[in-house]
């Protein structure tokens, strides 16, 4: 039994089988999940587990190289922005901010894995670009 780390198996071993470049997809509970695409739905009720906690405990256990988000987060959802950029500040990681929410939809297919979670503010979604570890 795992002591420490992402207890969660299905995101423990996406993480592990990630290579870089390789892509994963945190989302609210609104995001679809293309065909073919791993879903990991943790959505345990509206709000919880929210985004950021999400977020916060993958970007402990994943180098990350870059991020992509939609440009509605930061018009839309101005707490969830500013909450992103406190993980993920710009001078560590580079911020990709697409053209539109479709765009960002249209990303997602290339992910290894989409995280469902409980959130339900909208335009919490991200792409997580893994960096190379050595």
């Amino acid at each position: 039994m795992q002591k420490t780390g992402i207890l969660n198996s299905e995101i423990a071993k996406v993480l592990a089988d990630m290579g870089h470049t390789d892509q994963m997809t945190i989302g609210d509970c609104g995001l679809p999940v293309p065909s073919g695409v791993k879903k990991i739905d943790l959505a345990l009720r509206f709000g919880q587990p929210s985004f950021i906690d999400v977020v916060s405990e993958v970007a402990k256990y994943m180098k990350i190289e870059k991020i992509y988000v939609a440009p509605e987060m930061e018009k839309e959802n101005p707490k969830q922005w500013k909450a992103m950029h406190e993980v993920f500040p710009e001078n560590e990681v580079e911020w990709v901010v697409l053209s539109s929410h479709e765009e960002f939809k249209k990303l997602t297919v290339n992910s290894k894995a989409v995280i469902r979670t409980g959130e339900t503010t909208p335009f919490s979604n991200v792409v997580l670009q893994s960096a190379c570890i050595f």
